[in-house]
């Protein structure tokens, strides 16, 4: 029951960055517009995620259950060494839901809507941001794990660990990989015509999520990073990595052709070669301290409470995915059982 368990955690983490991160960027994508492509994308977004935006929350949610319950060491470390960049994560997700709804919604045009505006794509920058730096403080080796708190300063135990150029860049590697997901769902939403800005988009980002994760890649050997050093010599991730750059090939392929099914295909399938490889090269150390690294399974709840908790999220599963699914399919969100003559699809 251990195992799916964890399947329903890598599930969970993977529909979330890929819901989630393409709903994160795509207001990064309208923050880096110019301002006449601002108001197509921003009139787009209100369109394709109006009505699903909730929903692609639900996965970080059962994300933090299954982790509280199953697993409440690794929960303790992230709650507690990083609960800075938690809540600002937190703020950012708060705030732009907030800005979502009212700068759509408020009965009053007025100055506000441009502040409404800023928050959206402000708070749509930072958060993703923050995702990444708490990952990057996971593996960043700069945990410190302590007994007694009071023999540790204040920086040591809360600022250090995830304030590092390691842990910012992993963010910034996120954010751009959002705006990625993002633009390529978008190119199959626009209006008639108006493709070639998302695609110029997808293009972009691509350039930046390449080096951006080759910059990553390279300060984390070069600052012998236990995690990094492991990555790179981990035959089973650097075949993920590969097979995640052979994808952009016909993924532009796909781009270029305006094919809805297919690019967005290609680019979940990039996701989940970036996550196998980032999750598979250390686990089940998927934790590492500056006391070394903390074993997964070895830290998990009693086997009772495993069970319990695996059956819970077969039943819940079994209720949640078909809904979602219908909710996806209901609002043109999967386009694989389309049967228009749309020619871009």
């Amino acid at each position: 029951m251990l195992y799916v368990v964890l399947f329903f955690l890598a599930f969970s983490l993977y529909l979330y960055v890929v819901l989630g991160g393409a709903d994160y960027g795509a207001g990064i994508v309208e923050l880096f517009s110019s301002e006449e492509n601002q108001k197509i994308t921003k009139k787009t977004i209100y369109r394709v995620m109006g009505p699903v935006w909730e929903a692609n929350h639900i996965w970080v949610i059962i994300l933090i259950v299954i982790l509280w319950i199953a697993f409440p060491e690794y929960y303790n470390i992230m709650v507690i060494s990083l609960h800075i960049p938690l809540t600002i994560v937190l703020l950012g997700v708060t705030l732009r839901g907030v800005a979502f709804v009212f700068r759509h919604y408020d009965a009053v045009i007025d100055k506000s809507q441009k502040l409404y505006d800023q928050m959206f794509k402000v708070s749509s920058l930072i958060t993703p941001i923050f995702l990444g730096i708490v990952f990057g403080a996971l593996i960043s080796g700069n945990i410190k794990i302590t007994d007694d708190i009071s023999t540790l300063t204040f920086y040591d135990a809360f600022i250090a660990p995830w304030f590092n150029a390691f842990s910012i860049l992993v963010g910034l590697f996120f954010a751009a990989l959002c705006a990625f997901l993002s633009s390529v769902l978008l190119i199959g939403e626009s209006e008639s015509g108006k493709e070639n800005i998302y695609i110029r988009k997808s293009a972009i980002a691509a350039i930046v999520v390449f080096v951006v994760g080759f910059v990553t890649l390279g300060y984390g050997y070069l600052i012998d990073n236990v995690f990094i050093n492991g990555f790179v010599s981990n035959p089973f991730a650097l075949i993920c990595v590969t097979l995640s750059a052979v994808l952009l090939i016909p993924l532009w392929k796909m781009i270029r052709k305006g094919n809805k099914v297919w690019s967005r295909s290609f680019a979940g399938l990039q996701v989940f070669f970036i996550l196998l490889a980032a999750l598979g090269a250390h686990f089940p150390d998927i934790i590492i301290t500056t006391n070394g690294s903390i074993n997964l399974l070895e830290n998990s709840a009693p086997e009772s409470v495993i069970k319990v908790l695996g059956i819970s999220l077969i039943i819940g599963g079994a209720v949640i995915l078909p809904g979602l699914f219908h909710l996806l399919k209901s609002f043109k969100m999967i386009k694989i059982l389309d049967r228009d003559n749309n020619p871009l699809i």
